[in-house]
């Protein structure tokens, strides 16, 4: 918020009413090891008038150049009505809905919510959101080790997931001794880009409690659900669907992937109504079947009725410890991100089932026709065959970072370089098209590429 009202006698009142002398002693568990006296290189404090004239010329150098990145981050048109609903203070200012009946649009917008996520995932639950994908993962992770209760503490993830994930994936779980074992995906063949089922029956893993299932994966490559989902439970494990939402319009819901469909479906909200702004927000969705609910972490709300047959909304199957007992929680990053959840669900409710499907096909063939006319230009190259969404990798002449960088002079973010996390791929560049993007727009992009490139 632009404001916070409390004076310095405010904060003594709070304090002194809470019984503590300052606001350090809140934090008095984390140990002095831990602690900085002073952060290093952050100048001192600006005026008001400074800090607003500092921040719209950081603003004004991002300047408004076509984006055909994507990498988990997609831009996608947002109408006007859906942030100016959120922005009313009923939905602005609203807090966690703890007491019922003083909560019932906010629990009623969760329940909507919760209701068009297990109509999108084929899911029988879904939570009221998490803080992001990468962290959803790590919970749906946790959250199947729960449901095995014995066995080898092991989850199989292929590289195609995402490298954030798999690196926030790796960060909260390898703590609680919990294995993250790492397998490659295919290079060379029709099945290049994604996981080749008929490899991996072929492969001995040992036991393991759950597999993840990128849809579409990090090069924007459908994968095999159908073969690995079976393969998955032919071993005795869950399946955990990682899935971007806006996809879900058009593709196969993970309720219906193989004979018994996924177990638990992750993935980040932020095609659904989040805007890009520098990094974030995002929300992570969680859902799951009906057999696996008291092991998914967050809130669920849940509709009833009162003893005079008023409909009524209010929190259910929720632990109250990981709101009191910290380091023994079930989740201490089960937060639900009930503002983007609202933006989320207006956008939903707006464009309803038939806009949702005409978004993700027209970014299809978006990506389609990018895809071809990056492809006439000479030395690019796709980088894998097999079927897509809305994103693709090529095959470069040159460094894929340096692309960027002579197309940022242009006004055109490109995509993201893959040189990083799979330096194998040589160079590489993933971009994205969504229904942004005009006919003119994409010639813009081939045109600068190919005069970049000559």
């Amino acid at each position: 918020m632009p404001f916070i009202p409390h004076s310095e006698a405010d904060v003594k009142s709070m304090l002194a009413a809470i019984g503590v002398q300052r606001i350090d002693d809140l934090f008095d568990e984390i140990p002095a090891s831990l602690k900085i006296a002073a952060l290093e290189g952050v100048p001192s404090g600006l005026s008001e008038m400074e800090i607003t004239r500092l921040m719209k010329a950081r603003a004004a150098m991002d300047g408004t150049p076509l984006n055909f990145a994507g990498a988990g981050a997609y831009e996608h048109h947002i109408p006007a009505a859906v942030w100016t609903v959120v922005s009313r203070g009923e939905f602005y200012s609203a807090y966690t809905p703890y007491q019922a009946e003083a909560s019932q649009g906010t629990l009623q917008l969760i329940y909507e919510y919760q209701t068009m996520m297990t109509r999108l995932t084929g899911m029988d639950v879904s939570n009221a959101s998490l803080y992001d994908g990468a962290t959803a993962l790590a919970e749906a992770a946790l959250m199947a080790e729960r449901c095995a209760r014995k066995g080898p503490r092991r989850i199989l993830v292929p590289r195609t997931v995402h490298p954030a994930y798999r690196k926030t994936l790796k960060t909260i779980v390898e703590l609680q001794n919990i294995e993250v074992l790492e397998f490659d995906f295919c290079h060379e063949g029709e099945s290049a880009g994604g996981v080749d089922p008929a490899w991996l029956a072929k492969q001995d893993f040992g036991a393991f409690t759950a597999l993840v299932i990128p849809q579409p994966n990090f090069f924007g490559v459908l994968e095999d659900v159908d073969a690995l989902t079976d393969w998955a439970h032919s071993k005795d494990a869950l399946v955990i669907g990682v899935v971007n939402p806006m996809s879900l319009a058009v593709l196969k819901a993970p309720g219906r992937w193989g004979a018994n469909g996924a177990d638990i479906v992750c993935g980040d909200g932020q095609p659904m109504g989040v805007p890009l702004s520098s990094g974030g927000p995002y929300f992570g969705i969680l859902a799951c079947k009906q057999a696996l609910v008291r092991q998914m972490p967050g809130r669920i709300v849940g509709r009833t009725t009162d003893l005079d047959g008023r409909e009524g909304f209010a929190l259910t199957l929720q632990a109250r410890e990981q709101h009191i007992r910290r380091a023994k929680a079930t989740s201490n990053i089960c937060t639900n991100q009930g503002l983007l959840v609202t933006a989320a669900t207006i956008y939903m409710a707006m464009l309803g089932p038939e806009g949702l499907r005409r978004v993700a096909a027209n970014s299809m063939a978006n990506a389609r026709s990018l895809r071809q006319k990056l492809c006439a230009i000479e030395g690019v190259q796709p980088l894998f065959a097999r079927a897509g969404f809305h994103e693709f990798a090529l095959r470069i002449p040159i460094d894929a970072n340096e692309l960027i960088e002579r197309l940022a002079h242009k006004g055109i973010v490109a995509g993201v370089s893959l040189s990083e996390d799979y330096p194998e791929l040589g160079d590489a560049l993933l971009t994205c098209a969504t229904e942004t993007k005009t006919r003119e727009d994409i010639g813009v992009f081939a045109s600068a590429m190919a005069e970049s490139l000559g």
